[in-house]
C-alpha cells in the first residue's frame, strides 16, 4: 500500500509542478533571476518531499507550493509595473569591463573573480581582452560581450550583399512517423507527401530520420543512413 501511495503522490506532485510552471511562465534556466531560481528550487524540494509524505497530510505541501507560485506571480507583476523595484527584486546589470578598464567594485558585488571572468570570455569566443569593448553581467547571471566593431564577425551587410532570406521549416516526418497535423496545417495530405518522396526515390517513410518542408516549396528528407535526398 505504501508503494501505491508513493506512486500516487509522486504523480500528483509532477502534475501540480507542471500546472504551476505553466501558470508562473516558462523560461530557460539561463533566463531565471535569483528570486526565480530559489523559488523554483524550493517548490521542487517541496514536491519531492510531498511524494514520500506517507504520514503527513499531502495538502500541506500542495498549499505551500501554491503560496510560492502566487508570490512569484506577485513579484513578476511588481517587476513589470514598477521599474524602480526591478534592481531590488531581480538584480541589476553590472558593467564588468569597458574600454580596457575592469570595474573591481562590480566584480566584488557579483562575487566573480578575474579567473572566472577570463574563462567566461574564452567560452564566449574571446581569447584576447583587447577584442572586447564592453562586458556586462546581466540580471540572470550571464555575461554579455560587445566586441569592437573591427573585431566582431563580419556579416553580408558589411560587403553590401543581400542574401536570400531563410525560410521557415516544418517537420513532416520525424523518426519514420508522419506529422499529420503539420501536413494539414500546410494544406497537404499523406498522398501528396508520398508522391513528393517518391520523386526523390523514397518509397517508405520508415527509414526517414527527418523530412522538412520550407515555405518556398522545398522538401528535404534525411535518411537514417545519413543519406541526404533533396
Amino acid at each position: 500500500m505504501e508503494i501505491i501511495k508513493i506512486i500516487g503522490l509522486s504523480t500528483g506532485s509532477i502534475v501540480i509542478l507542471f500546472v504551476l510552471t505553466k501558470i508562473m511562465g516558462q523560461r530557460e534556466m539561463s533566463q531565471l533571476s535569483i528570486f526565480d531560481y530559489f523559488i523554483t528550487i524550493t517548490i521542487g524540494s517541496i514536491a519531492a518531499e510531498m511524494s514520500t509524505s506517507l504520514e503527513n497530510n499531502f495538502m500541506q505541501p500542495v498549499v505551500a507550493m501554491i503560496v510560492y507560485a502566487i508570490i512569484t506571480l506577485i513579484v513578476s507583476f511588481l517587476n513589470t509595473k514598477f521599474a524602480k523595484l526591478r534592481p531590488i527584486l531581480s538584480g541589476r546589470t553590472l558593467i564588468l569591463y569597458d574600454n580596457g578598464t575592469l570595474f573591481k567594485e562590480n566584480f566584488k558585488k557579483a562575487k566573480i573573480d578575474l579567473n572566472e571572468f577570463i574563462v567566461q570570455c574564452r567560452t564566449g569566443g574571446f581569447f584576447d581582452l583587447s577584442e572586447i569593448k564592453t562586458a556586462l553581467l546581466e540580471e540572470n547571471g550571464k555575461i554579455s560581450f560587445l566586441p569592437y566593431s573591427d573585431k566582431r564577425a563580419s556579416n553580408p551587410s558589411d560587403f553590401n550583399i543581400k542574401p536570400k532570406e531563410d525560410e521557415i521549416l516544418t517537420n513532416l516526418v520525424l523518426d519514420g512517423k508522419i506529422m499529420e497535423d503539420n501536413l494539414r496545417e500546410l494544406g497537404f495530405d499523406k498522398i501528396w507527401l508520398m508522391e513528393m518522396l517518391q520523386k526523390q526515390g523514397i518509397i517508405k517513410t520508415d527509414n526517414i530520420f527527418l523530412a522538412t518542408y520550407s515555405s518556398d516549396g522545398n522538401l528535404v528528407a534525411y535518411l537514417t543512413n545519413n543519406t541526404n535526398k533533396n
